[in-house]
């Protein structure tokens, strides 16, 4: 498909695809976006693939666009606000029809609160049709030029190594030198996932990738969260080095939280206060992405740093076999950890031991 030579923009009315080429092109992001399609998705000009973003992030959008089209694959690409208002009650049915279509797929776009059922009805197309789609959630350019430059098959490997060991094991221990002492205990029946950048039809990832996970039988301690919290909250409250979040969870659930930051302790209650299991841990995970090395206060990115990370709400039910639900999902992440896999140490100060 030849690249046009100017931007149309579309209006909501229109039932029909979008388009977001922004010329010149960044090629600061050309490396970001090519490592995304063709590394990470394995686009085959053969294939179909829709685009979805919105008009905060089309130049990361245009930039992939570009790699699409270097490929020659088919594609449709979606900019949000031309088709619903936000923040987004449901996805648009034009763009889920759309989705239903394709072999690949990407969600380059920013988070609003209250659009968490929107993206799980997207999520739910990916699901049902087996779609290698790439979860660029608060994409921005910082992470294209940090974690979306990883070389994704050494993060794959680290991933792989890991991921089988922790399927082997029945508790997993981690502490940080500013107070986290948590504990996850594991059950086979739950699964294990491995979500490394490099994306399979099996199971969607964020990219930038690199991570294992599961959805924990039971957790207990405590977790200080001086890194960042996911979803909307992040990008209010950013780096919590200096005002970090403590939460105490007894038997998976959360009993106390504390920050001398008011706003946030008392935001992040509600969030997790939404139904009945948003307080209850539904995530246990370890980043890999090595590539990742500092905070910058971006869940997409610091979800990946190596060291632990949980999320309350939402287990992938889906994908880890565990039998409950949750309409919220929200991941915290903390500095600097040490890990022990059945009392075998994997982790020291965030650096890997295996």
């Amino acid at each position: 498909m030849p690249a046009p030579d100017f931007s149309v923009i579309l209006k909501t009315s229109f039932p029909m695809p979008d388009r977001a080429y922004l010329r010149p092109i960044d090629p600061e992001l050309v490396p970001g976006a090519r490592n995304a399609i063709d590394v990470c998705l394995r686009l085959k000009p053969q294939e179909r693939i829709t685009i979805i973003t919105d008009t905060a992030t089309r130049e990361i959008a245009a930039a992939l666009q570009r790699e699409v089209e270097r490929v020659g694959s088919n594609y449709s690409l979606f900019v949000l606000e031309h088709h619903a208002r936000r923040p987004l009650a449901h996805m648009p049915e034009i763009i889920l029809d759309d989705l239903a279509l394709s072999q690949v797929s990407i969600f380059a776009a920013q988070t609003q609160p209250g659009e968490l059922t929107a993206r799980t009805q997207m999520t739910s197309v990916v699901n049902n049709h087996k779609i290698r789609h790439g979860h660029m959630v608060n994409i921005n350019r910082e992470i294209m030029l940090e974690g979306m430059r990883a070389d994704f098959l050494k993060v794959d490997e680290l991933s792989q190594r890991l991921v089988e060991r922790a399927r082997q094991v029945n508790r997993i221990t981690c502490k940080t030198p500013h107070g986290t002492e948590f504990e996850a205990e594991l059950s086979p029946k739950l699964k294990w996932l491995k979500t490394s950048g490099i994306i399979r039809k099996d199971k969607w990832g964020n990219l930038p990738g690199g991570e294992i996970f599961t959805s924990p039988q039971n957790t207990n301690g405590i977790f200080v969260v001086d890194g960042v919290v996911g979803d909307y909250l992040c990008e209010r409250f950013g780096d919590l080095k200096d005002n970090p979040l403590t939460i105490e969870v007894e038997n998976n659930r959360i009993v106390d939280l504390r920050s001398k930051n008011k706003d946030l302790r008392d935001e992040f209650g509600t969030y997790t206060s939404t139904d009945e299991n948003s307080n209850r841990v539904g995530e246990f995970a370890i980043g890999t992405n090595t590539a990742c090395t500092h905070i910058i206060g971006h869940i997409l990115q610091d979800e990946k740093i190596p060291g632990v990370h949980i999320a309350f709400g939402h287990p992938y039910a889906e994908h880890t076999g565990a039998n409950w639900f949750s309409r919220t999902h929200i991941d915290c992440v903390g500095r600097d950890f040490d890990i022990w896999f059945n009392g075998e140490q994997v982790m020291k100060r965030g650096k890997f031991l295996v």
